[in-house]
């Protein structure tokens, strides 16, 4: 007995020792914190330049005086987008308090939830078990019951299963559907560079004054000498619907500029007319002046600015 104990104290050292001669380790795990990486800050060295703002609102309201003409002069729009912004059939028939919109709204979206399919399994139709009939005890009874029996035999059914059908991912994106709102207002900078040529031959009699309240310059002539347009662009306005300006012409030239004529004796072009630079669109007059001169203005967003910036005046 004690020899078998013996033996089996041996084996367990052995078994020790090879453990441990085995050179085996348990893994080290580093769980300490990574240093903090630092962020270097990178500092932009582009900046926006400023730009003069766009001082137009979004609607205006019509006062004592207004005609839908003047409204869009004064904005630097097109009185024929206005009267379709805003539903007018007759430009010539506005009324005084009536709010006339300037621009077009934003583009946004609304989004319409799409429905929810159902997934659900198809259930099989459930049958219904023939009644029971009861009988008295007899011969007879069990024989009429035996061929009722007979009868009301249950049909063999093989039960089919459902076709099991993927399931249907019960968050189903939502359908966007765009709602379209009308153009928002356009931007506050320039469009593009516009070369500037002066409309008309002849002595500066009058120069631009914020102070004066004058709008523009006066340009003096003979009846019937050439106005041509100061810069490439679509006539807006052909007409004598401005009072003080007699025939008057408009050009816009982008979103940004416009430029007027006025007292001409004679139109030459059609609303809705592209120009070229230079070219020929009126005849010198005195309409609604008191003596033969091109009345002239530069608007920037529809505010009068002085046409100096623009025009050779010390060729004129």
């Amino acid at each position: 007995m004690k020899q078998g104990n013996t033996s089996i104290l041996l084996i367990v050292a052995a078994l020790l020792a090879g453990c441990a001669s085995s050179g085996q380790r348990a893994p080290v795990v580093d769980r300490s914190e990574p240093p903090p990486q630092t962020v270097v800050a990178v500092e932009e060295t582009s900046k926006k330049i400023p730009r003069e703002k766009d001082w137009r609102p979004e609607a205006h309201t019509v006062q004592k005086g207004d005609t839908l003409f003047s409204i869009a002069f004064n904005y630097g729009l097109d009185y024929r987008e206005l009267a379709e912004l805003n539903g007018i059939q007759d430009p010539n028939m506005i009324q005084i308090g009536q709010k006339i919109r300037l621009f077009l709204g934003s583009v946004t979206t609304v989004v319409r939830p799409a429905a929810v399919v159902d997934s659900k399994p198809i259930e099989p139709p459930v049958r219904e078990q023939p009644r029971l009939a009861k009988y008295a005890y007899s011969e007879a009874a069990v024989a009429q019951i035996e061929k009722v029996q007979e009868q009301t035999k249950p049909e063999v059914v093989v039960a089919v299963k459902p076709q099991i059908k993927p399931e249907v991912n019960s968050e189903v994106k939502p359908e966007v559907k765009p709602e379209v709102k009308p153009e928002a207002k356009p931007d506050s900078g320039d469009d593009e560079a516009l070369e500037w040529s002066m409309p008309a031959k002849g002595k500066l009699v009058s120069e631009y004054s914020e102070s004066a309240n004058r709008k523009g310059i006066d340009i003096a002539g003979k009846l019937g000498e050439p106005v041509t347009a100061s810069a490439p662009g679509k006539v807006v306005y052909s007409g004598s619907g401005l009072r003080g300006y007699g025939k008057l012409v408009i050009i816009k030239h982008n979103k940004t500029y416009l430029s007027a004529y006025a007292h001409n004796d004679q139109v030459l072009v059609k609303e809705g007319q592209t120009v070229t630079r230079g070219q020929k669109i009126a005849e010198m007059g005195n309409t609604d002046a008191d003596q033969v001169k091109l009345h002239f203005e530069v608007r920037r967003f529809g505010k009068p600015v002085d046409p100096a910036k623009y025009l050779p005046l010390g060729k004129s």
